[in-house]
């Protein structure tokens, strides 16, 4: 019972009691604490007030100088927009007179039969018939690279990715095979197109392309599947699907539409003369 009596007559402990005095007897000396609370607010209202009054007016001053900037970038904007559809307009009218040109280059080499058959060669026109569908894809599990040429470290078997020489195996052995005009992803391929890479991208003719990649190419379809398939580059292609994941799928297809190459060069050759010898 003594000790139930003590907690009840002593219910806070002595130790902070004692720093409940302590604090009190230091507090003694200087303002009370309410009144400095009171004094750093009114100080905090008045400085918030200041901050907020001298915002507004270099507001109230930029405003004007704002939108006027605004306006001038615009304006700004609307021209070059105005000048870059003039441009553009002024590119499609140069590649007509170009295509034009082409045309008329491709007629004077010869009979209508060779003049079409220089123009399907050339890639300067649309070409359309049999052929063969080629879809090349990378591994469903395939990453980016670590830098550098996966395929000559043991690490592309974690990437999977199609690579430029890939592309290039596959479109030369359908040359080799007999294509008679070739496209990927819609890009149609000359004797001057290029497929190379750049970082983790595919570029044909300086144009990126994007997985999966669609061969088209026109020819004796059945013929050109089985030929290209027994092909050394065929091969190629099935032991990357073996090896690496690469998913493929060929398919023998009756009509096949390849777009006109974009740009060509024409170049012709004249004889030379006894002037140009001396």
């Amino acid at each position: 019972m003594s000790l139930l009596t003590n907690v009840m007559d002593h219910s806070l402990d002595d130790g902070y009691a004692e720093a409940a005095a302590r604090r009190k007897a230091e507090d003694g000396g200087g303002l009370p604490r309410t009144l400095r609370a009171k004094l750093g607010l009114a100080a905090g209202l008045v400085l918030a007030a200041l901050v907020v009054t001298v915002g507004a007016a270099q507001a109230r001053v930029a405003a004007p100088v704002v939108a006027k900037e605004r306006e001038e970038l615009i304006d700004r904007i609307d021209r070059e927009t105005e000048a870059a559809d003039k441009l553009e307009s002024t590119v499609d009218k140069l590649r007509e007179d170009v295509s034009a040109r082409q045309q008329e280059a491709l007629k004077q080499s010869g009979g209508s039969g060779q003049t079409e058959l220089v123009g399907i060669l050339a890639g300067a026109v649309e070409v359309r018939g049999p052929g063969i569908k080629l879809v090349v894809d990378d591994a469903k599990e395939a990453t980016t690279g670590g830098g550098g040429d996966p395929r000559e470290t043991s690490g592309f078997s974690d990437t999977g990715r199609v690579r430029d020489r890939d592309l290039q195996r596959v479109v030369n052995g359908l040359w080799a095979s007999g294509a008679e005009a070739v496209s990927i992803n819609g890009q149609r391929l000359t004797a001057l197109s290029a497929i190379r890479a750049a970082g983790d991208a595919i570029l044909v003719d300086n144009k990126p392309l994007v997985p999966p990649y669609t061969v088209l190419a026109v020819g004796d379809g059945k013929n050109l599947s089985t030929r290209f398939q027994d092909s050394a580059d065929g091969l190629y292609l099935h032991a990357l699907q073996e090896n690496f994941g690469i998913r493929t799928a060929i398919s023998v297809e009756d009509d096949v539409r390849l777009p006109a190459a974009p740009s060509v060069i024409v170049r012709t050759a004249q004889p030379r003369t006894e002037k140009d010898a001396s």
